[in-house]
């Protein structure tokens, strides 16, 4: 099994991500802001940081799921991304671990699918 990527410093609730979701208020960040909600409902041991200035959830310590809302786009991705199911074929990305889902307007995605993967990608890391 390959090291996870840890983050000490995750807590409950981070003000400084309020600060960022504050501050993409425009229709990309409301898609950011409605998905890193459902990431932060997973479960009572979700914590959060602000990592490389995007919101980013970890199970404990350990980094699971994150949120960034570009210019043209917001990713909603996995730090183990590339070991999970991926059975409706949502997820991009070439790298040896993460893969995200790319969502231009939020019709453009498959809430259903992408709702999995979010619970897929926590009890993935929750049993490492």
């Amino acid at each position: 099994m390959s090291q996870l990527l840890r983050f000490p410093s995750a807590v409950k609730r981070d003000p400084a991500i309020e600060i960022w979701m504050d501050e993409h208020s425009d229709e990309l960040g409301a898609i950011a802001q409605r998905w890193f909600e459902v990431v932060r409902n997973c479960g009572d041991d979700v914590r959060e940081l602000l990592h490389d200035g995007y919101p980013t959830a970890c199970v404990g310590d350990a980094a699971f799921a994150y949120v960034n809302a570009f210019k043209a786009h917001v990713n909603v991705g996995f730090f183990r991304g590339a070991e999970i199911a991926d059975p409706e074929g949502l997820l991009e990305g070439t790298g040896k671990f993460m893969r995200h889902v790319k969502i231009r307007h939020e019709r453009n995605v498959d809430a259903t699918a992408l709702m999995k993967l979010i619970v897929t990608a926590y009890t993935d890391i929750k049993r490492r």
